[in-house]
């Protein structure tokens, strides 16, 4: 049976939460993991790295010396791509790197990303969050309270108090659970979930 510590915002444990849902408590499935990060990463990717061909260059209109009889290899064009200033062979051109995953995919990549942090024992509960007025010091007292210096927290609904207390936080971020995605998940260092937000990670993936 896995536990969650929850925690109030003076930072003392005030309970012990049971993983409820299945597929937290399943092991972590590696292969899906891989293949939604490596799609997150490729769908992150512009795509608008371009080179121009020999035929798109400026130039080039007049051969570079007469055929025969100087001793030096023929030229027909300065723009060739073994001249400075010349066309680029096989050189990148616009194009999308987007991966597609399917529903069923996502849903268990998630879960066995948070079941993979609570194995880790890198996921910790809060009963409530508070902040009225965006305060960075207020936000930062709240994260000594409970023991975090960095990480993703994780909110049912992220207040915008408390986006921008975390804003001059780059070791700190705020999200909502419908903007969570694999990686962050992974990458944070610490992940800190409301009892809310938790409640509703376990019913979106929770039977994935």
């Amino acid at each position: 049976m896995l536990t969650v510590p929850m925690y109030n915002m003076a930072g003392q444990k005030v309970a012990e939460v049971e993983v409820t849902a299945p597929s937290f408590c399943r092991e972590p499935h590696r292969a899906v993991l891989h293949q939604a990060v490596t799609a997150y990463l490729a769908n992150q990717r512009a795509g608008t790295a371009s080179t121009k061909t020999r035929g798109q260059v400026a130039g080039g209109g007049r051969k570079a010396w007469r055929q025969k009889g100087t001793g030096r290899a023929r030229q027909g064009s300065r723009r060739a791509p073994h001249w400075k200033g010349g066309g680029v062979v096989f050189g990148p051109r616009p194009r999308s790197f987007r991966l597609r995953l399917p529903q069923k995919m996502k849903r268990l990549a998630l879960a066995s990303a948070i079941g993979a942090r609570i194995r880790a024992g890198e996921v910790k509960l809060l009963d409530r969050l508070e902040i009225e007025q965006p305060s960075t010091k207020s936000f930062l007292h709240l994260l000594d309270n409970l023991q975090v210096t960095s990480g993703l927290l994780v909110a049912d609904h992220a207040s915008l108090a408390a986006r921008k207390s975390a804003a001059n936080l780059h070791e700190v971020g705020v999200t909502n659970v419908s903007n969570l995605n694999v990686h962050r998940l992974l990458s944070a260092p610490c992940l800190l979930f409301t009892h809310e937000a938790w409640k509703m990670a376990e019913q979106l993936w929770g039977g994935a």
